[in-house]
């Protein structure tokens, strides 16, 4: 049987079964708190100051403090990977508002709480980065920018859950989320891209899409390789009428589509493109980032 996690929360380290967060924090009654998904490969996590910088960016557009420093937070990250004797994996780190009384005013809270948990996570088998995913357009829109802004990783995700649950209730395994004008901004956890005659798109950060950490390393990548890459208002059309259309994500990382709202995309199989960069992707990820040991 192996070990239990250890699970860091306000600098000590608990086994998952005992690792508890009090009933009156204010993440839990109200989703009021930041978070960041973090890859590591190989002994190396992944973009690491980036994923920090994030935070700390999401938590300030809240008036959410965190009780560190950016250096001590990416060394509870990486202390907690070593903990668990882990080499490949995923790291959920949540900054909470911490323990209150009941009712909204955060300013009741007593002071923030950190929680790191590094695990291992595969969030699709290894056949959909051969076959591609069936996506669907979700009921479900995206926030627009005069509520809580897109690029705020809130840990109040229901809209993204209830786009989740609608996308697996029609038979999809991916949800596409539009924004209130009807243009695509993402998935409910992914970014979007498209390839038409050989030039790379993908929605633009106002479209309401998270200008996300992977999604950044894969224009560098495309850019890098020669592609032509243009960030667009982008349609439901343009993603029917695609020759490929592949996500990015922390968890997902480089993933192909092969079918959207019933429509074949492309030849219905991974396309050259998408499977450039994905091997391009994955020799970054394993060569670079934040040592480990």
């Amino acid at each position: 049987m192996s070990n239990p996690l250890q699970v860091y929360i306000d600098g000590e380290f608990f086994p998952e079964n005992e690792a508890k967060i009090s009933v009156f924090d204010h993440g839990l009654l109200y989703g009021d708190g930041v978070f960041e998904g973090i890859r590591f490969y190989n002994d190396r996590v992944f973009r690491l100051e980036e994923h920090i910088d994030r935070l700390f960016d999401s938590a300030k557009a809240i008036h959410l403090t965190i009780p560190a420093t950016p250096e001590e937070v990416i060394e509870m990250v990486v202390s907690t990977i070593r903990k668990n004797e882990l080499h490949d994996g995923y790291v959920r780190l949540l900054v909470t508002r911490g323990k209150g009384e009941l009712g909204l005013s955060p300013y009741r809270c007593e002071k923030a709480s950190l929680v790191v948990i590094a695990s291992t996570i595969s969030l699709y088998p290894a056949e959909k980065y051969e076959t591609g995913l069936i996506l669907a357009t979700c009921a479900t829109r995206r926030p627009t920018h005069d509520s809580l802004s897109p690029s705020v990783k809130s840990l109040n995700y229901l809209s993204n859950v209830m786009a989740k649950v609608e996308a697996l209730a029609s038979g999809a395994e991916e949800g596409v989320m539009l924004n209130t004008e009807g243009y695509v901004a993402e998935c409910t956890g992914d970014n979007i891209f498209v390839i038409k005659d050989g030039v790379i798109y993908t929605p633009t950060v106002a479209s309401g899409s998270l200008n996300g950490i992977t999604r950044k390393a894969v224009i560098e990548l495309a850019l890098e390789a020669g592609f032509e890459l243009r960030e667009i208002q982008m349609s439901r059309y343009d993603m029917y009428t695609a020759d490929e259309l592949f996500l990015t994500g922390t968890a997902a990382e480089v993933v192909p589509v092969a079918e959207y709202d019933k429509r074949v995309i492309g030849t219905g199989k991974t396309g050259p493109v998408t499977k450039q960069l994905l091997e391009a992707f994955r020799n970054l990820v394993q060569t670079t980032g934040t040592p480990i040991y």
